[in-house]
């Protein structure tokens, strides 16, 4: 089983070279914000769970994450792997997911962190925002503030990886078809 953590900074093109590699390899895309509308919607147990945190304001606690994340997981074991988008985003999340999947025998192989400069990443940012009708898109303050938290709440997740060698920073800048070229070399050499 491929398992792959796809890491980076808002706009660095995770959305877009997720649904790449995910077609490549014939990976389940486990993204928590597809997992948070799918629980709400469904009105699971955890669904509701979460929503109790969301309406007051506060974000998700990490076992109600983690506990998506696993049930997910436990519904697709005959998949070829998974690809982790926007997952783990702090390192209790890190840890928890490597426990999850090491007690099933299924570890990460790889987290590929797009490398992208923050002036390319407001103008990409400014760019899909034209397009996207995204808020969070058109206001170069809030642009600044998402790269602010992005370095300062998950980085360390990047480092977490680095130090069990399965950290991979793959320059960001360039085609779509080249940066997914050097994604595949990554992936390939591992």
């Amino acid at each position: 089983m491929l398992n792959i953590v796809l890491f980076g900074p808002p706009g660095a093109g995770k959305g877009t070279q997720s649904e790449k590699i995910q077609t490549k390899y014939n990976l389940i895309h486990l993204s928590t914000g597809d997992l948070f509308r799918k629980h709400l919607s469904e009105g699971t147990e955890l669904g509701i769970e979460a929503q109790k945190f969301m309406d007051e304001g506060n974000l998700v606690p990490d076992r109600v994450v983690i506990g998506m994340v696993e049930e997910k997981i436990a519904d697709n074991m005959d998949a070829n792997g998974f690809i982790f988008d926007g997952f783990p985003r702090t390192i209790p999340q890190a840890e928890s997911l490597d426990e999850m999947l090491s007690g099933r025998n299924i570890p990460i192989q790889v987290m590929v962190s797009l490398d992208v400069p923050d002036d390319e990443l407001r103008t990409r940012l400014l760019l899909r925002g034209e397009t996207s009708g995204r808020a969070d898109d058109q206001n170069e303050e809030k642009i600044n503030n998402r790269i602010r938290v992005y370095k300062e709440e998950t980085i360390p997740v990047a480092e977490f990886y680095q130090k069990t060698g399965r950290y991979q920073s793959i320059n960001g800048v360039g085609s779509i078809e080249d940066i997914f070229d050097r994604i595949c070399s990554t992936i390939d050499s591992r």
